[in-house]
């Protein structure tokens, strides 16, 4: 089962104990404290294999991008529960969905190329149990800060080499907020709510049986001997990290559309369109107005693509590692700020019909002999650029331990300019929300914008 320690690595090393050291967030209202009671590791509950897994250019592509995902959900206390969170039990489901799960029980580590790779050692998982003061309602707003992550996800040291650490804290009104650093070296989004769907089925006992074995071969995705770039590879790829510092300050601001605004969106476009297309050409449309882009400049959107069905054959079931690149669209900002929508979702669409095997693959072996840099980059994106993440369709709200599912899930933090997460509201109304990291110069432009269209549509019936 789990193997409790009195302390993690560091605790190893210096001889201080985490099990009742403060960890405390200092925001402008003053200190406001969470108190670690609990550190240990989970281990997995059976013997597992013992082995290196090396990192895919892709998996290097992303630990460049970003290092750490920190991840926050929130969960309401139900009175009639009388279990509610119980830490031995969340433990034994851990160590049992790190039996399939075994790289995230192992350890990041230089290869003697110098290379990165998984070091399947079994040594655990970072496991840290919390109180704090503060309630479910104080962050009623859902959106990202320092504060946040501070307060609820474990800080995790690069040099530590942990895959995925979590800390589960019981609020003042009796609700939790599970925070993970997940690190994005060894793991896209799609493979970690897999993990967060199978542990938390563990931890209802006997759902488990329904979910997807993990498949940790990722060869699948090295690069090809010898490696060959088909020429089309660029010009639909975004291959290359390029961050810049903005002229001021970046906010964090959270939208939402309703299922009716979106419904707007793709009748203006011509009717069968996605979600993730619609509100993606309606954001960069506002962001281009709202920067006030000079008209021959080059604005790009950027996002990520699953190339999990892209490949042929496609990838297994359960793939768990990195199976993404971000696709970018180019546009003078003058045909995206005073172009018809339906134009920006076809340079969107058509970007995305040209990702196949071949062009998978010349992107791997792109990043291969580019010796991609795997320091995480910093600063924001381009004044002309925008990311959008989409977690539309994820499961982010299916991690119920048998306490019920999350009110709230989020990214804890985001800190560079021009990126937006899309993710479903959670109310089942069919609402998404836009949560992004903007530059506060232009924040109260870009939501006049955003509502704007919506709002003469309704005038326009009169």
């Amino acid at each position: 089962m789990s193997n409790e320690v009195a302390s993690t690595r560091r605790k190893k090393e210096n001889g201080t104990s985490k099990a009742g050291r403060r960890n405390s967030y200092c925001g402008m209202a003053g200190e406001e404290e969470v108190q670690v009671v609990e550190s240990c590791f989970v281990t997995p509950a059976k013997d597992t294999p013992r082995k290196a897994l090396r990192l895919s250019p892709l998996d290097l592509l992303m630990l460049a991008n970003r290092g750490y995902t920190p991840l926050v959900h929130f969960y309401r206390r139900r009175c009639s529960v009388d279990d509610f969170f119980d830490v031995a039990k969340l433990k034994t489901a851990l160590g049992k969905a790190l039996v399939p799960f075994y790289p995230m029980a192992g350890r990041l580590r230089a290869d003697a190329d110098g290379r990165l790779e998984i070091d399947c050692n079994g040594e655990g998982m970072p496991f840290l149990v919390a109180h704090c003061h503060l309630t479910v309602d104080d962050f009623s707003e859902f959106k990202p800060s320092p504060r946040l992550r501070g307060l609820f996800v474990p800080h995790t040291d690069d040099s530590e080499g942990i895959v995925c650490s979590t800390q589960v804290t019981f609020l003042k009104c009796g609700g939790v907020a599970l925070g993970t650093a997940v690190h994005h070296g060894a793991m896209d989004g799609t493979a970690a709510f897999h993990f967060f769907q199978t542990w938390s089925a563990f931890s209802r006992e006997g759902d488990w049986a329904v979910m997807k074995t993990p498949y940790h071969d990722r060869s699948l995705l090295f690069a090809r001997n010898p490696p060959f770039v088909h020429p089309d590879t660029l010009s639909i790829f975004c291959l290359k990290v390029n961050m810049s510092q903005l002229s001021g300050p970046v906010v964090n601001e959270v939208f939402t559309l309703g299922k009716g605004q979106v419904s707007t969106l793709k009748r203006i476009c011509g009717g069968d369109m996605s979600t993730f297309s619609v509100v993606s050409a309606h954001m960069w449309q506002c962001m281009c107005l709202a920067r006030r882009l000079p008209p021959n400049c080059t604005t790009r959107l950027v996002f990520p693509a699953n190339v999990r069905r892209s490949m042929t054959p496609p990838l297994p079931d359960g793939y768990f590692g990195n199976a993404i690149t971000y696709v970018s669209v180019a546009n003078e900002a003058r045909g995206i700020a005073s172009g018809d929508l339906a134009y920006i979702v076809r340079r969107i669409r058509d970007s995305l019909s040209r990702v196949d095997d071949e062009l998978v693959h010349s992107a791997v072996d792109y990043l291969e002999l580019a010796k991609t840099d795997n320091r995480p980059a910093t600063g924001s994106l381009p004044a002309t650029d925008m990311r959008v993440v989409s977690w539309l369709g994820m499961p982010v709200y299916d991690v119920d331990f048998s306490w019920g599912k999350p009110l709230a899930m989020l990214r804890a933090e985001s800190n560079r300019g021009g990126y937006v997460h899309l993710i479903d509201s959670g109310h089942g109304d069919g609402s998404i929300r836009l949560v992004m990291c903007i530059e506060a110069s232009i924040l109260k432009e870009f939501k006049r914008l955003l509502y704007a269209k919506f709002e003469s549509m309704v005038y326009s019936k009169f």
